[in-house]
């Protein structure tokens, strides 16, 4: 082999290196730029780490079967299964546009909602500190394209954030809800 071909073989390695590297952090990297966008209040930005769509077609099933389950424990089985189906939608709608929106998702991270503990002392401002559900979360691969990061609830239920890979970028793109 001659030198030019073993230069560009390294060349070649050190370069697929770093493209893995890259990939394996990108869920981190995604987790701090939500955090940092939050943060900043430029809520606009969030396009950059979050898969709008992907995340309504997480949570649509979700809480259209909890308000079912809620409805039928109300009416009993009176109703036909689709009219609950559909009234189930009808209320769906606008509640997940509301969670999935720039401003629902940022609601979501500094709320309370997620709150694990009350910080007593102000920041440097003079205001509380943000809440920051992520900077605890417990993370982990699931899959090569898909990176979760669990933090509890208020009640200590776990909340999964689903992260998933488009190419060479991650982003929010789920959500599991607790039991």
């Amino acid at each position: 082999m001659s030198k030019k071909a073993k230069w560009s073989l390294w060349i070649a390695c050190c370069l697929l290196l770093v493209l893995v590297g890259y990939v394996a952090a990108g869920p981190y990297l995604a987790i701090n730029g939500l955090r940092r966008t939050v943060a900043s209040g430029q809520y606009d930005e969030l396009w950059r780490f979050v898969d709008y769509q992907r995340l309504r077609e997480s949570l649509r099933p979700q809480l259209q079967e909890r308000i079912a389950e809620g409805m039928i424990q109300r009416v009993g089985g009176q109703q036909s299964a689709r009219t609950i189906g559909q009234v189930t939608a009808l209320i769906a709608q606008p509640v997940i546009d509301t969670m999935v929106s720039p401003q629902g998702i940022a609601t979501l991270l500094t709320g309370s909602a997620l709150a694990q503990r009350v910080h007593p002392r102000a920041g440097k401002d003079g205001r509380p500190p943000l809440n920051d559900p992520l900077a605890d979360a417990q993370t982990r691969f699931e899959s090569p394209s898909l990176f979760t990061a669990t933090v509890p609830n208020a009640e200590g239920r776990p909340v999964v954030f689903e992260f998933r890979r488009d190419g060479l970028t991650w982003k929010l793109a789920g959500l599991r809800l607790p039991e």
